[in-house]
């Protein structure tokens, strides 16, 4: 399994593309002057008001909606944050590494709001969910900051492990050597990349996250509110932070000044692979061309999702929920059964929808309607299966077992809007909107492998356009269809068709029906 990041810069705007076997699987886009509200910022801000009702508080990030605050949100100790924020904004604490801080009792986890906030109190929040829809960020007082190998939680002593560590001499290991080095005052979570690696590593890490904590309260003294004090890396910086592991063979940036920044932190989380960070500098291809990114960003955001053979995902979105439906398309099989093509076009679409999820970043609930299949063994195994293919999914997530209706449900953590492309283009030829041509590219692909099944000679008739795009240079796609099939395509332009309209017919000259 290879990784690559693939990172391009302009003007307003720089796009991350994470690859997997050169298939895209994840795509993000910060923007310059877009909104300053990313997770993980920590912001000093003030309490609009505490409802009761709600048992939460509205917060004054300054975003146009208010933060919202739930009381569950607020961290046990809570009294010792505020305290310290008192303190150190008065400039009454000048060491902000809590070994010498007396601690005030935790606050009631059943508690009311009203009893430990008050309007127009000073406090420090996270960002734990981005303004999505008509809301405001969602936030909460229990602050951590993340580091490669551990999260740093002030006012707290406890220590854990991250669960996907599944050995238990290597989570008690860990478990002795960041009590070894923990600072008093804080705890750790110890994060599933820090599997195998020794003190040295994690107290680097640690004594990072230690100075970015002190930088920070260095910062409320003079901080007006709402600001905020500490923002997340960039981030190029912060993907790799999340999921970056040997797998991956290459970085490729097209911005000199984002190539030295990657560099150099790659150079500090791991040197031994600072050489596989490389400067894209062609003027010829653009760098999502040169890895057919663009292509992909058209044929996975669209209404429906094509797969291979013939099948295909149609992908709806409502207020509430998204619903997944699978269709297996109208495909020849050499499946012996109709319920050994459903596992098969099953067993795909579990894939497919795993990169979907990730790749649009979709949270809620989420419903899939798979091919009914009545063998139990065949739904255990497509069940394992979506588990397995899920598990790189950093977002929380939860797959139930099929319902009797053939149903997956699954909730996926949601804290950044989804990933919206527009996939579809004007119609040159008349009002309204057509497919983007590189989707009827691969729908005619998909065809020729069906019909070439069948037939031994076959004419497609296409627009000028779509027929120089399918026998021109070398190899061409024409020729890659014989190199596969071992049977030639004759392609014949048509100046009366529409622009996307084509059509096949077998050697007597009988339109073939798909």
């Amino acid at each position: 399994m290879n990784k690559e990041l693939i990172v391009r810069s302009s003007s307003d705007a720089v796009d991350f593309a994470l690859l997997k076997d050169g298939k895209l699987i994840e795509l993000h886009k910060e923007e310059e002057k877009g909104t300053q509200f990313q997770v993980g910022d920590i912001f000093i801000a003030k309490i609009r008001k505490p409802v009761p009702g709600l048992n939460a508080a509205f917060v004054n990030v300054g975003y146009e909606k208010d933060a919202f605050l739930h009381y569950h949100d607020l961290g046990p100790n809570l009294s010792s944050l505020l305290k310290f924020i008192k303190l150190v904004s008065a400039g009454k604490v000048k060491d902000y590494s809590l070994k010498n801080f007396p601690f005030e009792p935790e606050i009631n986890k059943d508690g009311a709001i009203a009893d430990v906030l008050s309007a127009n109190q000073s406090v420090l929040v996270q960002i734990v969910k981005e303004p999505i829809s008509t809301k405001g960020p969602r936030i909460s007082s229990e602050i951590s900051l993340a580091g490669r190998y551990v999260v740093l939680v002030p006012f707290s002593d406890r220590v854990s492990v991250s669960q996907k560590i599944v050995s238990k001499e290597e989570k008690d290991r860990l478990k002795r050597l960041v009590q070894s080095i923990k600072p008093k005052g804080f705890g750790v979570i110890v994060r599933t990349v820090a599997e195998g690696k020794k003190v040295a590593e994690l107290d680097k890490d640690l004594q990072n996250l230690m100075d970015r904590w002190s930088a920070m309260c260095k910062r409320l003294q003079t901080a007006h509110h709402p600001s905020k004090v500490l923002g997340e890396l960039n981030k190029a910086s912060s993907i790799l932070r999340d999921v970056f592991n040997d797998t991956f063979t290459g970085i490729h940036v097209d911005d000199e000044e984002l190539y030295l920044q990657t560099k150099d932190y790659l150079q500090e989380i791991a040197p031994d692979k600072a050489s596989i960070v490389k400067h894209y500098q062609s003027k010829e291809l653009p760098l999502f061309e040169k890895y057919h990114i663009e292509r992909q960003i058209k044929t996975s955001f669209g209404r429906t999702v094509s797969m291979p053979k013939g099948a295909y995902l149609i992908i709806e979105h409502t207020e509430a929920l998204h619903v997944i439906d699978v269709n297996s398309g109208n495909r020849s099989n050499k499946a012996q059964s109709q319920e050994e093509t459903a596992l098969e076009v099953n067993m795909i679409a579990a894939a497919e929808i795993a990169r979907q999820l990730r790749l649009r970043d979709m949270g809620g609930i989420i419903v899939v309607d798979f091919i009914d299949m009545q063998n139990a063994d065949n739904r255990k195994q497509l069940y394992d299966f979506l588990k397995e293919e899920m598990s790189d999914d950093k977002a929380k997530h939860k797959i139930l077992p099929p319902s009797k209706f053939g149903l997956i449900q699954i909730t996926r953590q949601r804290v950044r809007p989804e990933v919206a492309i527009k996939t579809r283009e004007e119609d040159p030829n008349e009002n309204g909107e057509i497919e983007a041509p590189i989707v009827i590219i691969d729908k005619i692909t998909d065809n020729v492998e069906r019909i070439l099944k069948d037939h031994n000679k076959v004419v497609l008739n296409a627009h000028p356009f779509v027929a120089a795009y399918l026998t021109k240079g070398f190899p061409s796609v024409r020729t890659k269809w014989f190199f596969e099939h071992k049977k030639w395509v004759k392609i014949i332009p048509r100046d009366a068709y529409t622009y996307l309209e084509y059509h096949f017919f077998d050697k007597e000259g009988n339109e073939i029906k798909l």
